[in-house]
């Protein structure tokens, strides 16, 4: 046998003996070491940890990680007798590996199986408490803490945590289901009503308002507009003064013609003294 056939046998027989006094935990794992059929330490760290060969010592690992128990519909009596069915599921993890073991066997089936009538209890007795209306209307959150808190308890004792529940439906019973979305409608037509009213309120003051500054505003242009035509009908009353006291006679002359020319027209025809001032400046000669 040569030399590296010989190191070859050596470490697999040291790792075979290494195997038989150590074991290893996973971080998503849960460990029990026995000594003869009896727990002797649990809860192990992950990593690498020590123990005696096989039969005094026996490693047992458990899953960790969270689990998921989805219930079937159930039916719980509300604070007025009336029967709803409820959906829910539970998210729950081994809290205490010994007594997960020694409750449930370490079997997550027969956890489940064990843990469903304690939620249900937990939901029965909440139920029991609220009408249908305070059910829809209440906020789940505050139902899920309670039902958290009641079982957690119960849940301690096989072991478990409960991590979370959530409802995912409740359905009502077809007489009661029309019951609740008539009064439910008729809520909303109230608050809709109340909206509509207050909208209209508001409407009519902003129009009212703007209607105010609308006649205010053009109050103010009149009386700007009026100003303004006073001061220009007051400068060119000023300015014809001027032209006139500079020459009354061609401005006479001026607005003769004037005269004469929106006066006469293809059709026009004037019935006049031939003395009349109108023809003054006809009968001039030059």
């Amino acid at each position: 046998m040569t030399t590296l056939n010989k190191i070859i046998i050596g470490l697999a027989a040291l790792w075979l003996i290494g195997a038989m006094f150590v074991f290893t935990v996973g971080e998503t794992e849960k460990a029990i070491k026995f000594k003869f059929g009896r727990i002797v330490e649990h809860d192990f760290e992950p990593g690498l940890h020590f123990k005696l060969p096989y039969p005094f010592n026996d490693i047992k690992k458990f899953d960790g990680r969270i689990q998921t128990m989805v219930s079937k519909p159930e039916g719980f009596l509300t604070a007025e007798k009336k029967n709803v069915f409820v959906d829910f599921f539970v998210k729950w993890r081994v809290d205490d590996v010994s007594s997960f073991y020694q409750r449930v066997g370490g079997n997550v089936f027969q956890a489940n199986s064990r843990l469903d009538p304690i939620i249900k209890d937990a939901f029965r007795g909440e139920f029991a408490k609220r009408d249908i209306r305070q059910l829809v209307s209440t906020d789940r959150k505050a139902i899920r803490d309670i039902l958290i808190n009641n079982s957690k308890q119960a849940a301690k004792g096989l072991g478990l945590k409960i991590i979370d529940i959530q409802v995912m439906r409740i359905d009502l019973p077809p007489e009661v289901s029309s019951s609740v979305f008539r009064r439910m409608e008729a809520e909303r037509d109230r608050i809709a009503r109340e909206f509509r009213s207050q909208g209209s309120e508001a409407a009519e003051k902003i129009r009212a308002d703007a209607d105010r500054q609308s006649v205010v505003t053009k109050a103010n242009a009149f009386k700007e507009a009026e100003m303004l035509r006073g001061e220009g009908d007051a400068k060119s009353a000023e300015i014809y003064a001027k032209a006139f006291g500079a020459d009354p006679e061609f401005f006479t002359f001026y607005r003769s013609l004037n005269a004469y020319k929106k006066t006469f027209n293809k059709s026009s025809t004037l019935v006049l003294d031939a003395d009349s001032d109108f023809f003054r400046y006809f009968s001039q000669q030059k």
